[in-house]
């Protein structure tokens, strides 16, 4: 089964292992105590883990834009993908947003990554077309 859950001090290590592997632990406390804040840079903001059977398998969180607008981040760590986790993971903080009430739900995809690019169609994401560098250097697709 699929769900999703606030990350605790005890998931650290995975953190560590498999998505900030070159962070210190004591770094990534500090980001787990940051993340219960539930807040960024002056907005609303949620972080979690995604889980299969109770082993985390990803990541997800949520961004406030405005009152009405959010935006979701899902990874899946590599050694787990191509199991539906994305898919079930997004429609779970889709859900979620939804219940905080945000109405408008946004996601930006980096234009090489078609993996994600099928999720977000398969999700019923819309696009307009614009293509824009992100804070990475990489062409995002909003």
């Amino acid at each position: 089964m699929i769900s999703i859950r606030h990350f605790t001090e005890q998931d650290a290590t995975i953190i560590q292992q498999k998505q900030y592997t070159e962070t210190s632990i004591t770094d990534i406390y500090e980001m787990i105590a940051e993340w219960k804040s539930n807040t960024y840079q002056g907005k609303y903001f949620e972080m979690f883990a995604i889980t299969a059977d109770d082993a985390i398998v990803g990541s997800a969180s949520l961004y406030e834009h405005s009152k009405s607008v959010v935006s979701i981040g899902v990874e899946v760590y590599p050694d787990q993908r191509r199991n539906g986790y994305a898919a079930e993971g997004m429609r779970l903080i889709m859900n979620h947003a939804r219940d905080l009430g945000y109405r408008i739900i946004q996601d930006q995809v980096r234009t090489d990554n078609q993996a994600s690019i099928a999720l977000h169609n398969s999700l019923e994401f819309e696009t307009d077309g614009y293509v824009f560098k992100n804070a990475k250097d990489k062409d995002v697709l909003r």
